[in-house]
């Protein structure tokens, strides 16, 4: 520096206090390396032989175990804040990394310094900010600070990415499994671990769910392990509940599966400098190593673990693409689509004859924006409709053509398939060509081995991509069915009614066949119905169902009953039309039989003309007209018809009480028929005597 040191320090820094910052990056540092805190610590007599009195040189060590890289310290803030309240004369520190190891803390004090005009001291010197030449040092001595700590990240992520790569790295292990003497993973030797995780694994093999699997175990009452990550206990195997983050977490873990994986995750820092996990694609990760140790499950039932969770989580995406088969009665849960607007929907349930039924509503719309339902559709026929389908769909003959159909597909997979194969042979063979050229080219004349190299490396990027692509294609290709589950297959053909139609098979069972066989259902509701069936491998169907009757519509007799009492009411009364409709197995629409109630209030709500109106259009007389008519008495009708001398024709079978008046209190009731409110109709039927019709 051009100037001496006391130059630099004036009477204004002097009238103010000075600060010293003391900072260790990690507390095993603080323990360990004693010496550079004591050295820093010892910058206080730097500050009293620049002329600050003792009492007046505050220290500032509350960073002491941090990152000088971090931006959330403490510390440093309240040291920048000091310094721009102007309290501080000059800022003490052993070097510019205990200060700072990032460009945007260093330069902020940089600039609050020179606005301040506060002076920067550390072993080498004092430095002002204000002048150009100091501000330009200290920036290069902040940025070979921050380049530094990239170097030592640098030099240790590369000695643990080269024994990750090779399977050898020692991470800590999950529950269940443990490191050896000779540092090989191996199974937790305590039996009940692996018991416990050997049952959390067959029963998401079985239920299909993470939530079903929490359920199981609350409902045994399970306690799961899990190893404490810090704290006093750190280490030790505790047990609890099993939540559904430790199921999800095992389910999610290849290491379970034998695999040794690396770099699944990436710290990624946010713009309010805290930092944030982000998970990989599988694609992407460093290391992915299968069968490298030990597992609880094969990598093949890891793999389909996978595709079942994936399936779940789309439920809960934008799409809402499907979820796995619950409990409800609802048969296309998770599988319907929209006619409409196109969106999932949803299954409802309201209580029939205590009986859930469902119903699949569409209301993205409401839900988000509040606004009217997309269209509601009654489940139960739809079910029904979707399950007669499938028992006619799944038949011997139907899976023979599928069969055959596969057998054709395979056949044609199979010529692509070597064809592809023949394009990455091309390529190993230009890229092997261009690794010749570059092998033989001289060392010396860089022009031409730069560009030979040049296209060294573009042809191993063909030849990788061509074996993704090879890879990736094959894993999609259907595979060939053996003679074994060819087998398998017809005789499910035959199976396949009766399990269906087996009042024992869960729901949840049958939503797994329909799932096996449909790729999703697309309902419209107009004048009618529409199905759009779209099955596994492309086939599609339409079908057509009529609406649903309403609650009332349900309840309304049907029309032909209402025709057949109009007829029967010219020959019969009411208590007996109800005993022909009970007979011939006639229901109303709502109860169980008829009886002579309810054909009288048919008859009145439907506008029927009454027995009685009918009886007297067909010239019928009453008791007192037929008695004027034969000059006879009442009563005297009334034996001739019980003697068979009249004919008649009962119009009504309802008996009414007489009531007897007995003073004050109230009428007694008696038994009686009003023979007034019996119409007959009779003929005399004695010798010599006028054919006469009445009705009594």
């Amino acid at each position: 520096m051009m100037n001496d040191l006391h130059q630099k320090v004036q009477a204004s820094h002097l009238k103010r206090n000075a600060y010293l910052y003391v900072r260790q990056s990690t507390l095993r540092q603080v323990f360990e390396n004693t010496e550079s805190t004591k050295r820093q610590y010892g910058l206080r007599q730097r500050a009293v032989a620049l002329g600050w009195p003792e009492e007046r040189v505050i220290v500032i060590d509350s960073d002491l175990g941090q990152s000088g890289a971090s931006s959330d310290r403490e510390g440093f803030q309240h040291l920048v804040a000091e310094v721009g309240m102007g309290h501080a004369g000059i800022v003490l520190g052993l070097e510019v990394s205990r200060l700072a190891r990032n460009s945007m803390d260093w330069h902020r004090l940089l600039e609050i310094c020179a606005l301040t005009a506060t002076l920067i001291c550390d072993e080498d010197g004092v430095y002002d900010p204000v002048h150009f030449n100091d501000r330009l040092l200290l920036g290069l001595k902040g940025t070979m600070s921050e380049a530094e700590l990239h170097v030592l990240r640098a030099r240790l992520q590369g000695g643990i990415l080269n024994k990750a790569r090779r399977g050898e790295l020692e991470m800590r292990p999950p529950v269940g499994l443990v490191y050896n003497g000779d540092g090989t993973l191996m199974l937790d030797p305590d039996r009940q671990v692996q018991h416990c995780l050997n049952w959390l694994f067959a029963t998401f093999a079985r239920t299909g769910s993470a939530c079903a699997t929490v359920k199981a175990a609350r409902e045994q009452h399970l306690a799961f392990p899990h190893r404490c990550a810090k704290g006093a206990h750190k280490g030790e195997l505790m047990w609890d509940a099993l939540d559904h983050s430790q199921v999800l977490r095992a389910l999610h873990n290849p290491r379970y599966a034998g695999a040794f994986v690396y770099g699944r995750c990436h710290t990624l820092k946010s713009i309010d400098g805290s930092t944030r996990l982000r998970r990989m694609p599988r694609d992407e990760w460093v290391t992915l190593i299968p069968g490298a140790h030990a597992g609880y499950i094969s990598w093949d039932e890891y793999e389909r673990n996978q595709h079942r969770l994936h399936e779940s989580a789309q439920a809960m995406g934008a799409d809402r693409r499907r979820g796995p088969a619950r409990e409800g009665p609802a048969l296309l849960q998770g599988l319907v689509l929209c006619g409409r607007c196109g969106r999932r929907m949803t299954v409802r349930y309201h209580s029939r004859q205590d009986h859930p039924c469902p119903e699949y509503v569409c209301q993205r719309e409401r839900v988000e924006y509040g606004q009217a339902i997309c269209q509601r559709v009654p489940g139960a026929g739809v079910d029904q409709a979707i399950g007669e389908l499938l028992v006619e769909a799944v038949n011997p003959v139907a899976l023979e053509v599928t069969l055959a159909v596969q057998r054709e597909l395979q056949s044609r997979l199979a010529e692509a398939d070597r064809m592809r194969h023949a394009q990455v042979e091309r390529a190993q063979y230009e890229c092997d060509l261009a690794q010749r050229r570059y092998m033989r080219v001289d060392p010396d004349n860089r022009l031409v081995a730069d560009s030979l190299e040049a296209q060294w490396n573009e042809k191993l990027r063909a030849l990788a991509e061509a074996h993704e692509e090879y890879t990736r294609r094959q894993e999609q290709d259907t595979r060939v069915l053996s003679d074994d589950q060819r087998n398998a297959l017809l005789a499910l053909a035959s199976d396949f009614p009766r399990l269906w139609s087996d009042s024992g098979t869960a729901d949840r069972d049958r939503k797994r066949m329909v799932r096996l066989l449909l790729e999703d259902v697309t309902l419209n509701r107009d004048e009618q119905i529409t199905l759009q069936i779209r099955f596994k491998g492309g086939a599609h169907k339409t079908l057509r169902l009529p609406l649903p009757l309403c609650a009332w519509q349900q309840r309304v007799t049907p029309s032909t009953v209402i025709d057949l009492i109009d007829h029967l009411l010219d020959d019969h009364t009411l208590a007996q039309i109800a005993d022909i409709l009970n007979a011939r197995g006639m229901t109303p629409g709502a109860g169980a039989s008829f009886h002579r109630q309810l054909v009288a209030r048919l008859a009145r709500t439907y506008h029927l003309k009454p027995r009685y109106d009918r009886l007297r259009e067909r010239g019928l007389l009453t008791l007192q007209e037929m008695a004027d008519v034969l000059q006879v008495t009442p009563h005297t009708v009334k034996i001739w018809l019980r003697r068979g001398l009249l004919r008649g024709h009962a119009y009504s079978d309802k008996n009414e009480s007489l009531y007897e008046p007995t003073g004050d209190a109230a009428p007694r009731k008696t038994q009686g028929a009003k023979l007034s409110l019996r119409r007959l109709d009779a003929k005399l039927l004695s010798d010599g005597a006028k054919e006469v019709q009445y009705a009594t």
